[in-house]
């Protein structure tokens, strides 16, 4: 076993150092057919715009393949290592739940795995024939791209890996158990296909996700457990390597066609709200697995960005970009509109996303340029958000810094919303829609299973139909899967709907033949009859087709939820040092309900009520808030309303509603009335950890008490970041500027991407630095502060204030 092991990591060496003599014959051909092409255009006298732009996507080309080669190999021959030595490797990048009590349990996960591989194959191939390869066909077929199909599968001898194992012990129903897995595959596939003429095969294949299995009910016989549910929190990782005919699509743009069709295809079937069902035992009923049991839904304005990074190329260099928004939760996605030549758009867009399960799953808004989306993955930065982080606050309003940009930031504005069986709480779901000025937005939740069908008619005389129901709420429809042959067809199949009206809406059902795509059946049913059921809901309810046959029925269980919103309790504490020291609490302030604008752009005046205080200048630090939220707060009970003045960590702070001078300038707490040890002003920031997402999060909430030697010279700070020992662009951050201030108010939330391992040997400069100060001879950088951050608790949040100190000379 250890031999064979050896041999096979010797050879992928061999593979990944490119030692191999059709490589070499191969580089040598295609160099010298080069250099004849420019040989012969040069011989006959042809422009050399036919040279320049061949050269250029040659270039491009070469530069991609060489990344996704790099990125492949490595992670191949990861694969096929050693598990210890892996593991061992990757101690300090696993996340912080990771816990084995030896590295051999882990061993022992993976040769589970090893053995029962083969045995999977089998099941894979038919995965591949019998559902994959339909939806690629069909997704294809919009591309003018038909005749689709797979001629050769072979998954290989790698079985995935399992990075990490976590179990839930901690708000579990007694009836289930969750398990988290992070798994990664970089198998050794060999899988070939055709489109039509054109011959084409997979090779690399890899996936990286986490993987959550929840097995379901514990029944008191073998096999002790009824059933699993197999699902992605989140879309996976997918990557590959087109070879053969198809290489020569393998570029930026269209083979992210193929890439995106298969994600899409792999969403459809595991990524939640998509599970996938396995039945260990007959005595266990299908509807248990099968029935959608979301946990809220989440609502999301996507308000605004700005500072995003140019695209467009003009006459005289980089213009404006052309951006729109991708906003995903699992497999759901949504799109704002596009807005046409701006680095700093106003979309006012909402949409309402139906949450599975809150604790692993994250809300991903991706800012893309149009011009570039249909060519390249070329975005202007995403953000990252944890749900279960927005269902504890009940409300968050921020601004987020984009990931993987330069530059930017986006507005959002998040409300979870639970959901209820109390029919009581419709009137104030439906007041709320009505103070948001939305027709779009919903007060309720729908959940359907449809089970079978019973009796139905022939749509052709010589043979039974092939059955499949489509159900319809609102402008959502939803398809169960064709069952062949048959007039008492068994879907098993489970479906959510968002409701506006439960008093007026209708669910309409039809039963179709999907050979003559004639109908055989309908059904509407009005949603008020079921709001007067017990508990808003009926279970295994046969009700009569209409348009059918005599005796057809349709047999389906369906239940209403309120969505409602609640505010997080939180304890009254009037002791303001004490709540300074509490960031867990601070945490769970709740800024203002989410009020639609009639005019985003409104947004831009600055929140700060007009008064003589040196706040009044700080119009370049955007707290987007309208009138029409303002007189929404008012709403709010006043203990919620109490806990704005304590500024959560990367909430923006709600500006008190009077003018008052005094009650301006001193609304922090008494540690910000302290000029520091040395009179250079202090700092307040919250640090915390995300082992979901591994990353480092800051927040500068505010700088107090700058020196001021000349009131005719005020400085305009901002704070600039470093992750030591590192002085490069990449760990540089910064805030934005605030004109003329000595207490500059910024909220600003940046992220470093690092191991809590490797975060703890590092150190966290931050500089209070002025504008002004690069225009004389005097250093810019008022003050300094250098936080070890091993001595930090993370990843639990700290609030903390600093001392500024005098600049520390150190060398680049």
């Amino acid at each position: 076993m250890g031999d064979n092991g050896n041999k096979e990591v010797s050879v992928a060496n061999k593979r990944i150092a490119g030692y191999s003599v059709l490589s070499v014959c191969y580089t040598f051909v295609k160099r010298l057919s080069q250099v004849m092409l420019v040989y012969c255009l040069g011989y006959f006298g042809c422009s050399s715009a036919w040279l320049i732009g061949p050269v250029i996507l040659s270039v491009m080309r070469e530069e991609w393949k060489k990344e996704k080669d790099l990125r492949r190999n490595v992670a191949k021959a990861a694969a096929m290592c050693q598990e210890k030595d892996v593991i061992l490797a990757r101690v300090d990048d696993l996340p912080t739940w990771v816990f084995f009590p030896d590295v051999e349990r882990a061993e022992w996960i993976n040769r589970i795995l090893r053995q029962v591989w083969p045995n999977f194959n089998h099941y894979a191939r038919d995965l591949l024939k019998d559902t994959i390869e339909p939806a690629v066909r069909d997704s294809l077929a919009a591309y003018k791209m038909n005749g689709f199909k797979f001629d050769r599968m072979i998954i290989g001898s790698i079985p995935p890996r399992v990075g990490g194992v976590k179990v839930y012990d901690l708000n579990v129903s007694r009836n289930e158990i969750i398990m988290d897995l992070d798994i990664f595959y970089a198998g050794d596939c060999d899988i070939s296909f055709s489109i039509g003429a054109i011959k084409g095969g997979i090779k690399d294949f890899q996936i990286h996700g986490m993987v959550r299995v929840v097995m379901k009910p514990l029944i008191r016989e073998m096999p002790l457990v009824g059933g699993l549910q197999i699902f992605f929190l989140n879309n996976p990782t997918i990557d590959f390597n087109l070879v053969g005919v198809a290489d020569l699509l393998d570029m930026p743009g269209l083979s992210d066609i193929l890439r995106r069709i298969i994600v899409e295809t792999v969403a459809s079937m595991m990524v939640l709200p998509n599970k996938l069902p396995i039945t260990l035992s007959e005595n266990v009923p299908a509807r248990i697995l099968r029935t959608p049991e979301p946990e809220g839904v989440l609502r999301v304005h996507v308000v605004e960005a700005k500072d995003l990074m140019k695209k467009d190329i003009g006459m005289l260099g980089k213009g404006k970009s052309d951006p729109y928004a991708v906003i995903t939760v699992g497999a759901q996605e949504f799109r704002t509109q596009t807005i046409n030549n701006t680095v700093a758009p106003k979309w006012d867009y909402w949409c309402e996303s139906i949450v599975y399960e809150a604790m692993g799953q994250t809300l991903e808004v991706q800012i893309i340029d149009a011009d570039d989306a249909p060519k390249k993955d070329d975005t202007l930065g995403r953000a990252t958000l944890d749900i279960s982080s927005i269902s504890r606050k009940g409300n968050v309003d921020m601004w987020v810094t984009l990931e993987d940009a330069k530059h930017g930031m986006v507005h959002l504005r998040m409300t979870w919303l639970k959901l209820s069986c109390n029919v009581a709480d419709l009137k104030a779901a439906m007041m709320e829609t009505q103070l948001l000025r939305l027709t779009s937005m919903s007060t309720g939740l729908l959940m359907v299973y449809l089970d079978s069908a019973k009796n139905l008619p022939s749509a052709r005389t010589t043979s039974k139909p092939n059955p499949c129901a489509v159900l319809t709420l609102g402008k959502k429809q939803e398809t169960t899967t064709v069952q062949l042959r048959t007039g008492d067809p068994v879907w098993e199949q489970g479906f959510t709907f968002l409701v506006n009206n439960p008093q007026a809406d209708t669910l309409h059902v039809k039963v179709v033949d999907q050979k003559t795509g004639q109908d055989i059946g309908r059904l509407s049913y009005n949603l008020s009859d079921l709001m007067d059921k017990p508990l808003m809901q009926i279970e295994d309810q046969p009700l009569g087709l209409k348009h059918s046959g005599p005796d057809s029925k349709i047999l389906l269980s369906m239940q209403m939820k309120i969505l409602k919103h609640e505010e997080p309790k939180e304890e009254e504490d009037d002791d303001e040092s004490e709540k300074s020291k509490e960031p867990s609490e601070k945490e769970n302030g709740v800024p203002a309900p989410l009020v639609a604008k009639d005019n985003v752009s409104g947004s831009e005046s600055p929140t700060t009520p007009q008064s003589h205080s040196p706040l009044k200048k700080q119009a370049s630090h955007d707290s987007v808030t309208s009138a029409s939220s303002l007189s929404a707060s008012k709403l709010i009970t006043s203990e919620v309303a109490s806990n704005l003045d304590a500024e959560p960590p990367s909430i923006p702070s709600m500006p008190p509603p009077d003018d008052d001078d005094s009650e301006l300038r001193f609304r922090t707490s008494a540690a910000a009335k302290s000029t520091g040890d040395v009179g250079l002003g202090r700092i307040q920031l919250t640090l915390r950890y995300s082992t979901q997402r591994q990353r480092f999060i800051i927040v500068i909430h505010k700088v107090v008490n700058l020196p001021m030697p000349d009131p005719n010279n005020i400085p305009d700070p901002y704070v600039k970041l470093y992750l030591l020992p590192e002085r490069s662009k990449d760990s540089k951050r910064k805030t934005e500027a605030v004109k003329d201030n000595c207490n500059p108010v910024y909220d600003e939330t940046f992220e470093y991407l690092i191991s809590l391992g490797e975060l703890n040997s590092r150190q966290l400069e931050i500089s209070v630095v002025t504008k002004k100060g690069f225009f004389s001879s005097e250093s810019p950088i008022i003050g300094q502060t250098v936080i070890n951050l091993a001595e930090l608790s993370l990843p639990q949040p700290t609030t903390l204030w600093r001392d500024l100190q005098k600049e520390v000379r150190r060398d680049a």
